[in-house]
């Protein structure tokens, strides 16, 4: 049989025409970096050119270089940035300045431009319409894009070059008269290799490596408007983007957090491995997952809105990558546990940022999904609950790579059965990671309980030691197993988060309505206040919540309503209507949450999401949301900045408005002077744990009767004749 050459030849010539397509496209992506790297330091320096505005002429005479700067101020150049603009031949004919001392100047606005751009951040666009930005977002999205191609293509279209070589250069008869004076043998190879080349480019290794040349040539083609779009879907992998381009400035110390210098440096040069990681890693949160690799058993605090979520996965991958380096047939397994809310939320960030396989152990599949995932690895998510039937099928049976506990002030309490359940599973597992958001720090005594799971041989000293925890040797002892990051440290990039009160006048049918409520003597009816009443038409809270829906709708703004009280949710739906698009309490199903979410995020401007503060405010990402909402002020402060949180994190693009919905002369004035006050002892210790701790006699009895004594005596009158009117019912019946 005689091959059909030309199709023999246009096939061949196809694939090496993909193939110089493939290896164009990582030297692409090279050029791509540089040139983006080059609009960074391009932009800082542009910025940094205003500040030479800053800086007078008189600092040219320390340069100490012949400079008559007097001739300079008497031609109306009074600072650097105006000998910037000017031309060398504008500054040449002045009285006294020659060509040397031009060239002077320029040396030194040149050294003051580079120190000041070494010091300059480079914050992305918060609104699509900013035509300026379009050309510089296109770019970092062509980089990110492509890089990500790049990143997964590298292995498999390696393998595909060599594989290609090697069956073309078997392939040595490519015409019919070389066919006809070649040996049977020589036939036969050229028949069974360009067979293999056929059944190759029919196999999913080939469509793979077309689906990733397809993807990279999608990516350099992009233009502005898909650009600006994954950008605000992924701003987060902008920013860290723009850390490794130069386009901001990390210093060390925040990325560290409170690790001491020597440790901080041993840990620094832990190697990672990340092949098949799709996220892009801020510098803070690279070091996260290299100390939780090179300390193997340790406790993240960092503040919510930092990642941990990420870096837990990116450690996940880096274990995984190097058991199958040691050992390609040892099964690796990782074990998230996590409140029932956010297991939905943990499984789509593992598929989205690896290829680990994932298993949701969770209700009628846990069974069969344990079994898979003991089999085969994996990570598997469950909920604190489930470790009742988890935990004894782990303990001494099974060994895991890394367990991770989310939300880990959740298992504080020894006494409690899921703490011990899950410290049942301490010698399971080569890396422990215990991730929350919740400062410790000031909570010497919750911190040993955890500390005592992970790092027994430290708790006592932690004790010890608990009076000085605001020294340098307190945060020096912690180092070994504790690290926390702050917001304000490490995202300088967020946007403005502005908080706003509003005072809200009593309605005729509020007051009514309120005045039985401190009648009854019922703190939580009184906290109602507004929203007590049947018709929503009187409720003065409710009006304004209409107002500013209806205002952030106009600017196309997403909003998230919170309140403690399903009721008042329930009434805030009746006054919105339209504008809902769902509401989270409670008793919403994980798995509906999260749908509610993604639907929230791809909903026009002006969509409200209600949420009881306690399911809403821990646990979810809404950085969809430009506008939040309180119904009332939360006794518990935690709870109002863990909501706020859930919006105004890494990610957030646009400017968040907080208003507080606030009635005076209530229990809402009352509250907010006390949470005002303590917010001043907040202030002292720089810390949000410190007025967690200061502001817990807020739940106290005590506190409560007096508030509520206070509202009788203020509304004295009022309850007075209400409680005239109900003994006259009385009598009369």
């Amino acid at each position: 049989m005689i091959p059909d050459f030309r199709k023999m030849n246009e096939r061949i010539a196809d694939l090496l025409k993909l193939d110089a397509g493939i290896r164009d496209m990582f030297s692409q992506a090279e050029q791509l970096w540089d040139a983006a790297a080059g609009l960074c330091a391009d932009r800082k320096r542009r910025q940094a050119a205003f500040r030479l505005q800053d800086i007078p002429v008189e600092e040219l005479k320390t340069a100490k270089a012949g400079i008559r700067v007097s001739y300079l101020t008497e031609a109306g150049f009074n600072h650097l940035y105006d000998l910037w603009k000017a031309s060398d031949q504008q500054l040449c004919i002045l009285p006294g300045i020659g060509e040397k001392q031009v060239a002077a100047i320029r040396a030194v606005t040149e050294e003051f431009l580079k120190q000041l751009s070494a010091w300059e951040q480079i914050r992305l666009p918060q609104e699509r319409e900013d035509l300026s930005e379009k050309d510089f977002v296109l770019a970092l999205a062509r980089v990110r894009l492509v890089r990500q191609v790049c990143r997964d293509a590298r292995v498999p279209c390696r393998v595909h070059h060599e594989r290609l070589e090697a069956m073309v250069q078997r392939i040595r008869i490519r015409g019919r008269l070389r066919w006809l004076f070649s040996f049977p043998s020589l036939r036969k190879e050229t028949l069974e290799a360009y067979r293999e080349l056929e059944e190759y480019c029919a196999g999913q290794e080939f469509a793979r490596v077309q689906r990733l040349y397809a993807l990279y040539l999608d990516a350099v083609r992009i233009d502005a408007d898909r650009a600006f779009l994954d950008y605000e879907r992924n701003s987060a992998a902008y920013y860290a983007l723009l850390e490794k381009l130069g386009g901001s400035r990390v210093d060390d110390q925040p990325v560290y957090g409170s690790v001491d210098a020597q440790l901080a440096d041993q840990i620094s040069r832990q190697e990672l491995c990340l092949d098949g990681f799709k996220g892009e890693l801020r510098l803070y949160q690279y070091f996260g997952v290299q100390y939780v690799i090179h300390q193997k058993k340790v406790l993240l605090g960092d503040e919510m809105g930092l990642g941990k979520t990420i870096q837990a996965i990116a450690v996940m991958v880096h274990l995984s990558n190097m058991a199958l380096a040691g050992n390609a047939f040892r099964v690796v397994r990782f074990l998230v546990v996590c409140p029932a809310s956010v297991m939905v939320n943990w499984c789509r960030e593992i598929a989205r940022f690896c290829d680990i396989p994932v298993w949701l152990l969770h209700g009628k599949g846990m069974d069969e999904g344990f079994s898979e995932w003991k089999a085969s690895g994996g990570a598997a998510v469950t909920n604190y609950e489930s470790m009742r039937r988890i935990a004894p099928r782990i303990d001494e049976h099974l060994r895991m790579d890394l367990l991770v506990i989310d939300e880990a002030h959740f298992i504080k309490n020894p006494d409690a059965m899921r703490t011990k359940l899950i410290r049942r599973l301490d010698d399971e597992a080569g890396h422990i990671l215990l991730m929350t958001g919740t400062p410790l720090e000031n909570r010497v005594e919750e911190m040993c309980e955890l500390i005592q799971f992970i790092r027994p041989e430290l708790t006592d000293k932690v004790r010890e030691y608990a009076g000085l925890r605001q020294s340098e040797e307190f945060r020096n002892l912690l180092s070994p197993v504790y690290l926390r990051r702050r917001v304000d440290e490490v995202l300088t990039e967020l946007p403005d988060l502005i908080e706003k009160e509003e005072w809200c006048d009593l309605t005729a049918s509020d007051l009514q309505a309120y005045v039985e409520a401190v009648t009854s003597g019922n703190l939580m009816a009184m906290r109602r206040v507004s929203f007590l009443q049947e018709d929503m038409g009187g409720s003065s809270k409710a009006q304004r919540l209409l107002e500013l829906c209806r205002e952030a709708g106009e600017d196309q703004k997403r909003i998230v309503v919170f309140s403690y009280f399903r009721e008042t949710l329930d009434k805030a739906a009746e006054v919105l209507k339209e504008y809902v698009i769902g509401e989270i309490t409670g008793s919403t199903d994980v798995h509906a949450r999260q749908e509610m979410i993604d639907r929230f995020s791809q909903s026009l401007g002006g969509s409200v999401l209600l949420c009881q503060v306690q399911a809403g405010g821990f646990g979810l990402n809404i950085q969809a949301a430009a506008v939040v909402i309180f119904c009332e002020p939360q006794i518990k402060p935690s709870l109002e900045r863990q909501a706020i949180a859930r919006v105004f994190r890494m990610g957030q693009i646009h400017s968040v408005m907080v208003f507080h919905l606030l009635n005076e002369d209530t229990v809402d004035e009352e509250i907010q002077k006390i949470l005002t006050g303590k917010e001043q002892d907040f202030l002292l210790f720089a810390d949000e744990s410190a007025m967690a701790q200061a502001v817990a006699h807020l739940e106290d009895r005590e506190w409560i009767r007096q508030v509520v004594e206070e509202q009788r005596r203020k509304y004295l009158p009022a309850v007075i004749s209400q409680d005239f009117c109900s003994d006259d019912r009385r009598k009369n019946s």
